[in-house]
């Protein structure tokens, strides 16, 4: 059983759906500290001058834990993000299939930023056709402060034997470790694909809406789902 292990990121890119639908369990590790300026409050689109940035204000304090990241209601961030979608994906031929979906994500009165992320995650995911159950590391119950071992013990919790990890994991984990636990490490082979895109040119790295709403149910075609992942 391959178990990935990743944090709620807003709207994310297409290496995250990928990682997601290679694994047979997926985990969204909202117990680690939130990181400001990286993608868990903000990704990008397609506009007519090219990628964009949507951010979700947040009322962060120093080394809070994502779960615990608020939001800041005052801003009229969602009002604009979605009117920056109805812009910029107006005239995509799939964008209508999805405008409901994405209106009312937006339509909901959000106060924590992990309960924003955990949704738009399912909702790109169930869009896509991948059905991966999801779990939530702060409803599990890890013991170990270190990096790794959290992970092995996360993996061990859901009746995994191999751990499917991003390339740059190859930087900083402890492969010993993961070795004498008996678990078999991955890492994710992604190429990010061509496709479609409304306005000229073409943008890669954009949240996985884009060709989403780009090529519509046709989506995972462009997803390499041949390839389990490479061993250590």
């Amino acid at each position: 059983m391959i178990v990935a292990i990743h944090q709620p990121q807003y709207m994310p890119w297409l290496g995250y759906f990928d990682k997601m639908n290679r694994a047979d369990a997926f985990v969204l590790l909202d117990t680690v500290q939130f990181k400001k300026n990286e993608f868990q409050n903000r990704n990008q689109i397609k506009g007519p001058g090219g990628p964009q940035w949507l951010t979700v204000p947040v009322l962060q304090k120093l080394g809070q834990d994502i779960k615990d990241v608020r939001i800041n209601t005052t801003v009229t961030w969602r009002k604009k993000h979605l009117a920056a979608l109805n812009s910029c994906y107006g005239r995509a031929p799939f964008y209508g299939d999805y405008r409901d979906a994405f209106e009312d994500l937006f339509d909901r009165p959000w106060e924590l930023l992990s309960p924003l992320n955990i949704e738009t995650i399912r909702l790109i995911a169930s869009s896509f056709g991948i059905d991966t159950p999801l779990y939530l590391a702060s409803e599990m119950e890890p013991s170990s402060t270190d990096r790794d071992r959290r992970l092995i013990e996360i993996t061990r919790e859901l009746g995994g034997d191999r751990y499917l990890a991003g390339v740059g994991g190859k930087d900083y984990m402890d492969m010993k470790t993961w070795k004498e636990a008996g678990i078999e490490v991955l890492f994710q082979a992604f190429e990010h694909p061509e496709y479609p895109q409304v306005f000229n040119g073409f943008s890669s790295h954009l949240s996985a809406v884009d060709l989403l709403f780009n090529t519509g149910k046709r989506a995972m075609e462009y997803l390499d789902t041949t390839q389990r992942g490479s061993g250590t």
